[in-house]
C-alpha cells in the first residue's frame, strides 16, 4: 500500500459525488428514489456505528466498513445486495482488513440482538457468503486511507486542537480562517459541500421510521 494517499490507488479510483449517489435500474423499477438509496445508506452508517458499538472495535474500523459499503453500492443495486446483510458483513470485513478481527459468531449474537425481525436476524453462514459477494463486487480492492493522522497536525497548525472537522469547527465557533485555507490551496467549494454532507448525516440520525420501513417495503417487491 501506497504511504501517500495522493499517489495511492485509493485516490486514482475517487468518484466524483454525482457518481455515487446514482440510484442503480433495479433499484428504480423497484420505486426507490435518489432521497431513499441515501437515506438507506445513512441509516445503515448509523446501524454499522451501533454494531460496532457492541462488538467494541475502533473507530477506523466502522469507517472503513462505511467506505466498502458505500462502494459496494456504486457497482451493485440494493435489490441484489440486501442492506441490512450488507452492513454487517462489512464491518465484519472492515474487523479483519484492519487488524482488529471481530469473530463471526459475536458479530451474529449482537444482529439477532439489535433486530426486531426474524428475517433479518442472520447466521454466521450469511455473512460468510456475503463477504465473498462483497470482495467481488470490490474487486478485492480493500485500501482505505483515512483522515486521522493528516488531521492532527492540521488541527494544531489551524489552532484548533479539540475540534474533530475543521472548516464547520470554524463555522461553528465563530473564527476565520480563510487565509489558512488559501494557503493549503484547497477548493473551498468541495469543502463546503463536504460539509453540508457531514451535516446531513448527523441530521439523519434520527430518521423516521416509516420513511426507512418505507424504503425497505420498496426493495421487498417483487419488479
Amino acid at each position: 500500500m501506497a504511504a501517500n494517499f495522493w499517489t495511492s490507488s485509493h485516490f486514482k479510483q475517487l468518484l466524483d459525488p454525482e457518481e455515487v449517489d446514482v440510484v442503480h435500474q433495479q433499484d428504480k423499477d423497484k420505486g426507490i428514489t435518489l432521497e431513499e438509496f441515501k437515506l438507506i445508506k445513512m441509516h445503515m452508517a448509523n446501524y454499522i456505528m451501533k454494531l460496532a458499538q457492541n462488538v467494541k472495535v475502533r473507530q477506523r474500523v466502522v469507517a472503513t466498513a462505511v467506505t466498502y459499503m458505500r462502494r459496494v453500492y456504486t457497482r451493485r443495486s440494493m435489490s441484489e445486495y440486501d442492506p441490512r446483510l450488507v452492513a454487517p458483513t462489512c464491518l465484519y470485513l472492515a474487523s479483519k482488513a484492519e487488524e482488529s478481527t471481530v469473530q463471526a459468531r459475536l458479530l451474529v449474537f449482537y444482529i439477532k440482538k439489535l433486530s426486531s425481525d426474524e428475517k433479518y436476524r442472520y447466521e454466521i453462514k450469511d455473512i460468510l457468503e456475503m463477504e465473498m459477494k462483497i470482495l467481488e463486487a470490490l474487486n478485492y480492492y480493500l485500501v482505505v486511507f483515512h483522515p486521522y493522522r493528516t488531521l492532527s497536525p492540521l488541527l494544531q497548525d489551524a489552532g484548533m486542537n479539540d475540534m474533530t472537522c475543521i472548516y464547520i469547527a470554524s463555522v461553528y465557533r465563530e473564527k476565520d480562517i480563510t487565509t489558512w485555507f488559501e494557503e493549503l490551496r484547497v477548493d473551498m467549494n468541495v469543502v463546503k459541500n463536504i460539509s453540508m454532507e457531514i451535516l446531513d448525516f448527523y441530521e439523519n440520525k434520527m430518521i423516521a421510521d416509516e420513511r426507512i420501513s418505507t424504503a425497505f417495503l420498496k426493495l421487498a417487491l417483487k419488479p
